[in-house]
């Protein structure tokens, strides 16, 4: 058994500090760490170690802590049951698994040849993404019953596992093949190309059998009835596809060029057949077919020249990136121009990144070689230098390739991009590599159709969840702003790192996709974001802005007073408009007003240079200067018509019950698997190619100092809770927060412990009224 001063040590400020062995939980500690926990603030605990440590009592047994009352304590400070280390963490303590939900339920009695065989369809039924249309409910993968929408209705995908009554357990491979090539099922009934079988088509006889075999004896049958088609007149009458296909079905297997290598025709194998790329991406005819379905011939160039789907801008796929960076992308999701979105999401999470690298760069030898068409949608912009196939976290964007925008402070679009998009893809658009794309060359922005910009904006997006990129991403929807908001910023981002030349978008054509799409505003609270942008339109509006830059650059435009990486919206997210994190919004109307912390009535400048001296560990700035007073305005202007006596609805932080016991062991845990992508794996930070900070360090020398209200575990807490990380789920404007309490304070109370630096002024804090009984001194 552990002796109590290895157990943990108390420091001249009070403070218990577990060993980081302890803190990791191992099984042998486990109960130590729990009585820790629960008695980590009481005075006993604190007694009880300094006397063991000083006289280097090593025998005294932590069941001491039971004869002095463990149990009568423990039911006075616990207020819930908590798990032990080494027991099961909780939901966000765990990292994101990878759940593949292609099936591989070997039938009984399989030999070795046909277990073979069996891998080989499940592998072409990756090439085709079939789980993805045919899987209505998750827990009944290829049973079908996934709406498909069509301009002329909704079609619902079938149910393919081998269930003899209402799959294709039936089916001989004949009547699978001519299913496959030419859209008949066994019943003799057609089906719409929807199902894309022109380019199932292309498909090689072995790779249909092995696909046969492994739906027959690789799938659990389900039972479960196909859904009717909803598609309007004349479009619901099948027979007319017995002409369609007449017209425009060719169903005659791939054949190899002679003139590629290899590799090449097995990334137009794959393209043009099972990945079926052309369904998306080809530009549809007068009888919705696909202009051409390969490069080859007088119509090839309009294959893979991009379309629109959905309201969704498929773009064009010739002549894409290098072969490595396309391999990339779909093995990933991301590649350093960008991240996938819309449809594709699915194609890389239940496909192309199960592929083998071989095929993957196959199929961007393939992409590379087709030459530029005149029907591109969008054009091809400049190549860049190839790269490796090595995930895109190994890679950085250079500082030069992407600039801050002049107008950037001085346009309406610019202001609402620097509030809501500016934490994410930063002010020269650069993105964060490994997290968030750029959109300095983002391909979204190159298009002239801003279709995938606008339902991006109006419906949000997630990222694919892949091997290399377990945690998903999300961008919530923006559908809060108004039309002409939206509009202004499009135009702003297209303006500077998309296409300038593109026709402009206007409210009203964001008003039409809001219709289309039908978008819900997922966001009723009655906390109203100030705009940025609204400030051009005061008389005031240079200081305001400049108050506004103070809170988003306060480390760069005041060097000699902040003494770390932080700035103000570091804490004051998005310049202080989000609400409980801590916004601005009324603030101003509460000054001048006590403060327990200094023991007088303080003002709005003492309390803005109190975050100086502790959050940011530097120096106060003065209070007749033209920064302090720009910085006072810009807190004026969000006062609105705020009274002292008003309660303002977001403000703060929020509360979180100060009877929760920390778990660090799960809090650790949380902060690996939530935190760390953004604030390092050692709580480092993290910086750009530049070497400027991207986001600031939660500990070490460069983050807030011991006096900070982040120091403190249940102030901590309760900014976590409300705000981090951000990206986690749809809450606008950040997808910030989502942790339970209890994570909360379990990650606050790992991190705001960690090393960081004193604060020498800590003497005159508190000097009448009672200290928070979690501060650090």
């Amino acid at each position: 058994m552990p002796t109590l001063h290895k157990v943990a040590a108390v420091t001249s400020k009070g403070q218990i500090i577990l060993p980081k062995a302890i803190r990791q939980g191992s099984s042998r500690d486990a109960g130590v760490l729990h009585i820790v926990s629960v008695l980590r603030n009481t005075k006993i605990l604190k007694l009880l170690i300094s006397f063991a440590s000083k006289k280097n009592l090593g025998a005294i047994p932590l069941v001491l802590l039971g004869a002095i009352g463990y149990g009568s304590l423990f039911a006075q400070e616990q207020a819930q049951t908590m798990p032990l280390p080494g027991t099961a963490l909780s939901p966000n303590a765990s990292a994101p698994q990878v759940i593949d939900d292609l099936p591989a339920s070997y039938a009984d009695g399989l030999d070795e040849a046909t277990k073979a065989l069996v891998d080989k369809g499940r592998y072409v039924a990756r090439l085709g993404d079939c789980v993805a249309c045919h899987t209505g409910d998750k827990n009944k993968p290829l049973a079908g019953g996934l709406a498909l929408t069509t301009p002329f209705g909704k079609l619902y995908s079938t149910n393919i596992t081998p269930d003899p009554k209402t799959g294709i357990g039936r089916y001989s491979f004949e009547q699978f093949e001519r299913v496959m090539r030419k859209g008949v099922a066994a019943d003799g009934h057609n089906l719409y190309p929807a199902m894309p079988y022109p380019s199932y088509a292309k498909m090689s006889t072995d790779d249909l059998k092995a696909l046969y075999t492994y739906l027959m004896k690789g799938v659990k049958p389900i039972e479960q009835a196909n859904l009717p088609s909803d598609m309007s007149f004349p479009f619901n009458q099948r027979w007319g596809l017995t002409l369609w296909n007449w017209a425009f079905l060719e169903d005659k297997p791939f054949e190899p060029n002679p003139q590629q290598s290899a590799q090449w025709n097995r990334g137009a194998y794959i393209v043009q057949g099972a990945g079926h790329c052309g369904a998306c991406h080809t530009p549809r005819g007068i009888g919705f077919q696909e202009k051409a379905m390969s490069e080859a011939g007088p119509k090839g160039v309009y294959y893979l020249a991009g379309e629109t789907v959905e309201n969704w801008r498929a773009l064009s796929l010739r002549g894409l990136w290098t072969p490595e960076e396309t391999a990339e992308m779909l093995k990933t999701g991301r590649n350093r121009h960008g991240a996938v979105a819309g449809n594709m999401v699915d194609v890389v999470q239940h496909s192309t990144q199960y592929l083998t690298d071989d095929d993957l760069l196959a199929i961007g030898i393939y992409l590379k070689s087709l030459p530029p068409s005149e029907y591109d949608k969008p054009m091809q912009v400049v190549q860049n230098p190839a790269l490796t196939i090595a995930p895109a976290a190994q890679q950085v964007t250079t500082a030069s390739a992407a600039k801050v925008p002049a107008d950037l402070y001085t346009s309406r679009g610019g202001l609402g991009y620097l509030q809501f998009c500016n934490d994410c893809h930063r002010s020269d658009g650069a993105g964060v590599p490994g997290v968030f794309p750029p959109l300095d060359g983002n391909l979204t922005l190159q298009q002239d159709d801003p279709a995938t910009f606008m339902h991006i904006m109006l419906t949000g997006a997630k990222t694919a969840q892949t091997k290399t990129y377990a945690r998903v991403l999300t961008m919530p929807s923006f559908s809060r702003l108004s039309d002409a908001e939206i509009a202004e910023i499009g135009n702003f981002v297209r303006k500077h790192w998309g296409h300038p030349e593109s026709k402009p978008i206007t409210a009203d054509m964001v008003a039409e996709m809001r219709k289309e799409l039908e978008v819900k505003n997922i966001d009723n609270r009655k906390f109203e974001t100030p705009r940025l942008a609204d400030m051009l339109k005061e008389p005031n509006a240079q200081q305001l802005i400049l108050g506004a830059r103070l809170n988003l650059e306060t480390r760069d435009l005041l060097p000699h007073n902040v003494g770390n990486a932080l700035n103000c919206t570091s804490c004051h997210l998005n310049a202080g408009t989000v609400a409980d994190g801590s916004p601005y919004v009324g603030v101003s109307a509460f000054f001048p007003s006590y403060s327990p912390r200094s023991g007088r009535v303080i003002t709005l400048a003492d309390r803005i240079n109190g975050c100086f001296l502790r959050s940011m560990n530097g120096k106060a700035l003065p209070v007749d200067s033209e920064e302090m007073k720009a910085m006072i305005a810009y807190f004026d202007w969000m006062k609105r018509e705020t009274k002292p006596e008003d309660k303002v609805e977001g403000r703060g932080v929020g509360k979180i019950d100060t009877k929760l016991v920390p778990n660090v062991a799960n809090g650790e845990q949380i902060y690996a698997n939530q935190c760390a992508l953004c604030h390092g794996k050692d709580g480092e930070g993290i910086k750009n190619a530049a070497g400027q900070w991207v986001y600031p360090p939660l500990w070490g020398d460069q983050s807030f100092n011991i006096g900070a209200g982040m120091a403190r575990t249940y102030t901590a807490a309760a900014f976590v809770k409300r705000n981090m990380p951000i990206a986690f789920h749809d809450n606008f404007p950040l997808g910030q927060g989502g942790l339970t309490d209890q994570e909360a304070v379990d990650v606050a109370e790992y991190f705001s412990h960690m090393p960081r630096p004193d604060f020498a002024a800590k003497a005159k804090d508190w000097p009448k009224d009672k200290k928070p009984f979690d501060a650090r001194y």
